[in-house]
C-alpha cells in the first residue's frame, strides 16, 4: 500500500469534490491558495515567515519508497522561519542501515519514529506530519505519545482511526488505486509466494505521484528511492495498529487534501474518519512537498500557530 496560515491572501471555500455530510461539527474546511502566479505563491509564504509567532518543532514522516530527503524544500522553508525540523528515515528507507528483508511488520518499519518520539523531553510537543503511507506511523504515534503531539497532520495520507481501523482500510482500499503500472516487485519468499516488497516504477511516478512536480524532483526520486515492504500476513499488524478515542482521539487531527491527485484514497480516509480540520492545497499532486512546497509550508505553520 503506497501511497500526503494566517495570511490575508487565503480564502475559505468548499472542498472541490463531493464529501459526505457528517454530524461531526468540529470539521472545518480551508483552501490553501490559488494565487495567479508563482511569485504570489512565494510572497504568501514569505509573509507567513515574517509573522511567525514562535518556534515550533515539526517532525516529518515520508511515504513508501521515499526517505527524509523528500522533505528538503519544506524543511528549508520551515527552518528559514525559525522553526525546528526533524525529517526521519523510516527503517530501510533513505540512509537507514536496515534492509527491507529484515522488516517483519509495520512496527518494524516505523521503529525510527517511535524511538524518536520516546526520546523527546516530557515538556516538548511537536507537530507530527505524515505523508501517504507515513500516516499509519503518525496514527500509531498519536496513540502511544498523545501528550507529546500538539497536532497530527495527514498529507494525502492513510489515516486509520478508532472506528476505521487498518483492517477495514485494507478491505475498502479502492481497486483502481492498487494499479502500479511499471512498479517492480520483490519476491523474498520465492516466486510462487506473494511479493514481500516493491519499488515504484518511473512511469507510475511520472504519471501519478509526480504529475505536477518538476522533472528534477522526479529524477531525484528515481535515484534515491528504496523498496518498500509489503506485509502479506498483516494479522499481527492489525493488533499493533489499533488506536483509541481516549489517546489517539485526544490529539488535534488535520487532513490535507492534494486536490489534483485524482485518487479516491484521500476521500476514503476523511469521509470514514473525519478529522478536526480538512484543508485543501489547490493544484497539488500527490507529492505536495514538491509540487506546492510554499503552500504546504504555510499550511503547516498555521497549524503550528494554532495548536501549541
Amino acid at each position: 500500500m503506497e501511497m500526503l496560515f494566517t495570511s490575508p491572501s487565503i480564502s475559505l471555500k468548499s472542498i472541490p469534490f463531493s464529501m459526505k455530510t457528517t454530524s461531526d461539527s468540529r470539521v472545518g474546511v480551508a483552501n490553501f491558495n490559488k494565487p495567479a502566479d508563482a511569485s504570489q505563491r512565494y510572497l504568501s509564504c514569505s509573509k507567513q515567515l515574517q509573522i511567525n509567532t514562535g518556534n515550533k518543532h515539526f517532525v516529518l514522516v515520508h511515504g513508501a519508497c521515499h526517505g527524509a530527503w523528500c522533505w528538503y524544500k519544506v524543511s528549508d522553508l520551515l527552518k528559514s522561519a525559525g522553526h525546528s525540523v526533524t525529517a526521519l528515515d523510516m527503517a530501510a528507507c533513505g540512509v537507514h542501515s536496515k534492509q527491507v528483508h529484515e522488516l517483519r511488520s509495520y512496527m518494524d518499519y516505523f521503529e525510527p519514529l517511535m524511538v524518536f518520539m520516546a526520546s523527546l523531553p516530557p515538556e516538548e510537543r511537536v507537530v507530527l506530519v505524515g505523508h501517504s503511507l507515513g500516516g499509519i506511523g503518525v496514527s500509531v504515534a498519536m496513540e502511544k505519545f498523545p501528550e507529546k503531539i500538539s497536532a497530527g497532520v495527514f498529507a494525502a495520507a492513510i489515516m486509520p482511526g478508532p472506528d476505521f481501523d487498518f483492517k477495514t482500510i485494507v478491505n475498502k482500499y479502492p481497486k483502481e488505486s492498487l494499479s502500479r503500472m511499471d512498479t517492480k516487485y520483490i519476491y523474498g519468499n520465492g516466486p510462487n509466494k506473494p511479493p514481500t516488497a516493491s519499488i515504484l516504477g518511473p512511469n507510475f511516478l511520472a504519471s501519478k505521484y509526480y504529475r505536477l512536480s518538476s522533472s528534477e524532483n522526479l529524477v531525484l526520486a528515481n535515484l534515491l528511492m528504496r523498496p518498500s515492504p509489503t506485509f502479506v500476513d498483516s494479522s499481527a499488524d492489525y493488533d499493533e495498529l489499533v488506536v483509541t478515542k481516549e489517546r489517539y482521539g485526544s490529539v488535534h487531527r488535520v487532513y490535507i487534501v492534494c486536490d489534483q491527485e485524482n485518487d479516491a484514497v484521500q476521500r476514503l480516509m476523511f469521509e470514514n474518519n473525519p478529522p478536526d480540520e480538512l484543508k485543501v492545497i489547490s493544484g497539488s499532486d500527490h507529492m505536495v512537498m514538491f509540487s506546492k512546497p510554499h503552500d504546504l509550508c504555510s499550511c503547516l505553520m498555521e497549524i503550528g500557530d494554532n495548536h501549541h
